[in-house]
């Protein structure tokens, strides 16, 4: 499908000018920032049973009310913040995403103590340059949900894994013809793990 540029995209990117701009200019560029990285797996989650739109809208909302996703400050975030964020019409009210979020913040601190960093950990689970997959899950996926499950993680399941590999450019998804796998594939990437 072609843009209004004349350029191919992926097709789900046209569907909405908020998604060809988060398509065009996020989705599949590699990142190794971990306030960034741990953004993603909490709005991933928040959008379970979701479109992602809704949570895209909401992007600016849920990171005025999470501190801006930084680990430390949600993971000391209690029962009055959950109240509090219960309250905030502005994000998506479900008490077990939000108690999810702290809790996962809290599980992050710990993870960064054991692995280094949250984007040493994920990069380790990274599939190989190749054609796109166009699947809901990947072994990587399934590998990396049961791994945070164990560590206490939740929200994290392989779909939601596998969502957040494909935003964060842990796999290039872009459509063959879409203009953006290219320059995706142009942006150096922690080493991947062949599979």
């Amino acid at each position: 499908m072609t843009a209004s540029d004349g350029g191919p995209r992926c097709a789900w990117a046209l569907s909405a000018p908020d998604y060809l701009a988060y398509h065009d200019t996020e989705w599949g560029f590699p990142v190794v920032d971990d306030v960034r990285l741990f953004e993603k797996l909490c709005l991933e989650g928040f959008q379970s049973g979701l479109s992602w739109i809704t949570i895209l809208r909401k992007r600016p909302a849920f990171r005025e009310v999470f501190a801006g996703f930084d680990p430390a400050t949600v993971a000391g975030f209690g029962p009055a913040d959950v109240e509090r964020l219960l309250g905030d019409a502005r994000i998506i009210r479900h008490r077990g995403k939000i108690e999810a979020t702290i809790n996962n913040a809290q599980r992050m601190l710990d993870l960064v103590e054991a692995e280094g960093s949250l984007a040493d950990y994920v990069w380790s689970y990274a599939v190989a340059p190749e054609p796109p997959l166009r699947r809901a899950t990947s072994p990587e996926s399934v590998a990396m949900s049961k791994d945070l499950k164990r560590r206490g993680w939740t929200f994290v399941g392989p779909t939601t894994v596998y969502a957040f590999m494909q935003a964060m450019g842990l796999v290039n998804d872009h459509v063959e013809k879409c203009v953006v796998r290219a320059r995706v594939a142009e942006v150096d990437r922690p080493a991947a793990r062949e599979t």
